[in-house]
């Protein structure tokens, strides 16, 4: 927890990677790393989804597996990244974004593999919540972070009593990692140029999962149609999302990304609700609008601190 909050309060003091200049009519510009947090969002929980219904195919370690190897190839293919010219801190900072990303991948899948998804992104979100508050210079953060805070609670029906407690310990943990995927993802993208950075850590992270996804589902890896489910996944959920993440965090303030992350349990439950016909309640659509209101207000606090 100590060197959590040491990397949290890194972001936070570490200069901010200045955006690009305003295009006439400029408001592209300034709804760009918004637009592609959204959108990173929307596709990893619509792959969360699909990737339940591929777990009685591999089980959730597997899908894991299939996920970042062949997010992995892809990222590679495309970007090609260069290998020379860097020093340690920049391989130790891809060992640590690489090791995040399969920590929190492994740590949410065991989760969604016992617990309903909006349940297990609720749980998840608190780690991005609690790094916005530590990372955050700004009083009013604090209030947008409650705000968010309030509505994951509501969202989890005031109280997770009738969920598996490993399930939910899953996803507190994967939680934690998630923070951390935030913290390494920001210091990545301005150690890396494009998504080089990204390409590398995510070789990373299938090379530590691969064994364990050979572990548990075995020759079910190399069935043709569960890899073309998992390529499927890998793009949603890995390939799409996390470069989208990468390029935001240039561009967005940590504790700012910290509380849009808080849009993802509204996600995941529509994503429930359309792929695996989880049913919403009034109350749910009540969270969703408080999750929604807190990002919206995080992101009007950015743009009057920046002055646009």
């Amino acid at each position: 927890m100590d060197s959590q909050v040491a990397g949290a309060k890194a972001v936070a003091s570490a200069p901010a990677v200045a955006p690009g200049p305003v295009a006439p009519g400029g408001g592209s510009r300034r709804f760009g790393p918004v637009a592609l947090v959204v959108a990173g969002g929307l596709s990893v929980q619509f792959g969360s989804a699909v990737a339940v219904l591929l777990m009685p195919r591999a089980g959730a370690l597997g899908v894991v597996t299939l996920r970042l190897v062949l997010a992995a190839l892809v990222l590679l293919l495309v970007c090609r990244p260069k290998v020379r010219g860097y020093g340690r801190a920049d391989w130790g900072t891809v060992v640590a974004f690489g090791t995040a990303m399969a920590g929190m991948n492994v740590l949410f899948y065991q989760s969604i593999d016992r617990i309903p998804l909006g349940a297990a992104v609720t749980l998840e979100v608190l780690g991005p919540l609690i790094l916005s508050v530590i990372a955050s210079r700004r009083l009013v953060n604090l209030l947008w972070a409650g705000l968010a805070f309030g509505g994951v609670a509501l969202l989890g029906g005031g109280g997770f009593d009738g969920l598996d407690p490993l399930g939910a310990g899953f996803a507190l943990a994967a939680g934690a990692m998630w923070a951390a995927y935030i913290v390494f993802s920001a210091r990545t993208g301005r150690r890396f140029p494009q998504a080089d950075g990204l390409a590398l850590a995510m070789a990373f992270g299938a090379v530590l999962t691969l064994p364990l996804g050979i572990a548990e589902a075995g020759d079910a890896l190399l069935v043709p149609s569960t890899i073309a489910l998992g390529l499927g996944v890998a793009l949603l959920s890995s390939v799409l999302p996390y470069t989208l993440e990468l390029l935001a965090l240039r561009r967005l303030p940590a504790p700012t990304f910290a509380v849009l992350m808080s849009l993802e349990p509204a996600i995941a439950a529509g994503a429930g609700f359309l792929v695996l016909h989880q049913a919403l309640s009034v109350t749910d659509g009540l969270a969703i609008a408080l999750v929604i209101a807190a990002s919206m207000g995080a992101v009007r606090t950015q743009r009057a601190a920046a002055g646009l």
